[in-house]
């Protein structure tokens, strides 16, 4: 059967290839549709997806199935994806992930469970507005701030601040412009700050 390149889901690869992404010759591999190498490529991201995806929608099941479903789409569309030094697999598969969350969101075919920060750490962007706040506490609060935004907010923010993705990545990911981007960015960033804010202000009053 012919694998064909799902429809708006091609490559992002707007920014230099980090050393950490995988090998051009195993991605090359991937490309010709030898099973082994495409293992070596689920082994290699299937952690990044994973968290990606919690942050987006919470613990569950529907993980399980959205990581599942963005690697079979990877799969089909690997002909389709131009091995070169530019390649930039992880933001291809989270470009992936992102518009099944985002779709099915649309669709309600997902549950409201609050997003959780996965367990690799809490951004290292987001640094606590007071130093009181333990890692733990921050990581918490941020979860709780991260769920009362917007989904095209929250994917903007997750893709930004988590999976290291440029601007005009992010763009490509998610079909805006990148001055939308910068936009959603802001206002999610500021609608952290102010809960954060507003969760300090509680600490020191008690």
């Amino acid at each position: 059967m012919a694998l064909v390149m799902p429809a708006n889901e091609g490559p992002a690869r707007a920014t230099p290839r980090p050393a950490a992404e995988l090998d051009l010759a195993v991605l090359a591999r991937c490309r010709a549709g030898d099973p082994i190498a495409f293992r070596a490529f689920v082994v290699r991201y299937e952690r990044p997806v994973f968290s990606l995806l919690v942050r987006m929608v919470g613990r569950g099941p529907h993980v399980e199935d959205l990581a599942q479903e963005t690697f079979l789409r990877a799969y089909r569309a690997f002909p389709s994806f131009q091995v070169d030094e530019t390649a930039r697999p992880s933001a291809w598969l989270f470009t992936i992930a992102t518009r099944l969350v985002l779709d099915a969101r649309k669709r309600r075919a997902l549950p409201l469970a609050p997003p959780r920060a996965a367990d690799d750490a809490v951004s290292p962007r987001a640094s606590s507005p007071d130093a009181r706040l333990s890692r733990a506490e921050l990581g918490r609060a941020i979860e709780r701030a991260a769920a009362e935004l917007s989904d095209d907010q929250r994917a903007v923010f997750v893709l930004a601040e988590y999976q290291d993705m440029s601007l005009e990545e992010i763009g490509q990911a998610l079909g805006i412009p990148e001055n939308t981007v910068k936009t959603r960015l802001f206002r999610a960033r500021q609608q952290l700050r102010e809960r954060l804010a507003g969760l300090v202000e509680e600490n020191r009053d008690g």
